[in-house]
């Protein structure tokens, strides 16, 4: 890869796991949450992140992995690098496969930056060039690639643990002292949903529903319900021939130009850049 000189998005979306490669002048990239885990990987230049408000700083050819519920804030000036996001589901099923975990386990990854990783270096670059090159059956590579990059994360920077806390649900791996409340914002994200009414699911008071929110997820459960939002969106713009106003009404915005800023903070671009930036078979 080269060092980015203009900016440029490449992304390819799919149910289990999704990529997003970044090349920007400026990036300020905020609020970022997820159900999922998440690598980062730089290929040129350095960004500087904040891991649910802990500073870390990644340069050229460092990677790191992101544990689910996790808030994520980034910038970086010039900066090129690719954000791999895995569904627990899928990494639990290799990492049962691989025998590393059992039934009623969760995985956890090492917290500190991956650095002088040249498997891992080498992966990341194939999947960059893979995402930009246009060639036949690129899917299929990426597919392959991201599954020997599980392999090698778990194999290397992974560890199992009985959890009486986390469970995976149909929303990925949540803490089950706000399960319900996540459950009810996937079922319902096209509804405008109160604090009152998150609390409720939970059998929490407001108060105290907020404050362990914000201590479990680092985000508040508004700017989470927002990145659930944009995820969702995500993956109807790459799914679906849906406009791009019917996109933003399936997940909750009435207003076309609500759900526009509200994705360009969730991603750094408009539905509409968002939509031509990605990948096709």
């Amino acid at each position: 890869m080269t060092r980015p000189q203009a900016a440029l998005n490449k992304f390819l979306v799919r149910a289990d796991f999704a990529l997003y490669y970044r090349q920007a002048k400026q990036l300020n990239w905020q609020n970022q949450v997820t159900a999922n885990y998440g690598v980062i990987f730089v290929f040129a230049g350095r960004l500087d992140c904040l891991i649910n408000e802990k500073a870390v700083g990644l340069r050229e050819s460092e990677a790191l992995v992101v544990e689910p519920n996790v808030r994520i804030d980034a910038t970086g000036k010039p900066i090129e690098f690719l954000f791999l996001t895995l569904s627990p589901s899928r990494v639990l099923e290799h990492a049962i496969a691989m025998r590393l975990s059992a039934p009623q386990t969760t995985v956890t990854f090492f917290e500190e930056p991956i650095k002088d990783d040249l498997k891992l270096v080498d992966l990341c670059r194939c999947i960059g060039i893979e995402l930009l090159d246009e060639k036949p059956g690129k899917e299929i590579v990426v597919n392959a690639l991201v599954e020997q990059s599980i392999v090698h994360l778990l194999r290397k920077y992974s560890v199992t643990r009985l959890s009486n806390e986390l469970e995976l649900s149909r929303v990925g791996l949540i803490d089950r002292r706000i399960r319900r409340s996540v459950e009810l914002m996937h079922a319902q994200l096209d509804q405008d949903l109160s604090l009152k009414a998150l609390a409720a699911a939970s059998y929490l008071s407001t108060f105290h529903f907020a404050r362990l929110f914000k201590k479990i997820t680092g985000s508040t459960p508004h700017n989470y319900l927002a990145a659930m939002r944009a995820n969702r969106a995500q993956l109807l713009l790459a799914e679906t021939d849906m406009s791009i106003t019917e996109v933003g009404t399936r997940v909750g915005y009435l207003s076309a130009s609500h759900f526009t800023k509200a994705f360009r903070l969730a991603t750094g671009t408009t539905p509409r850049e968002f939509r031509s930036a990605l990948v096709r078979q």
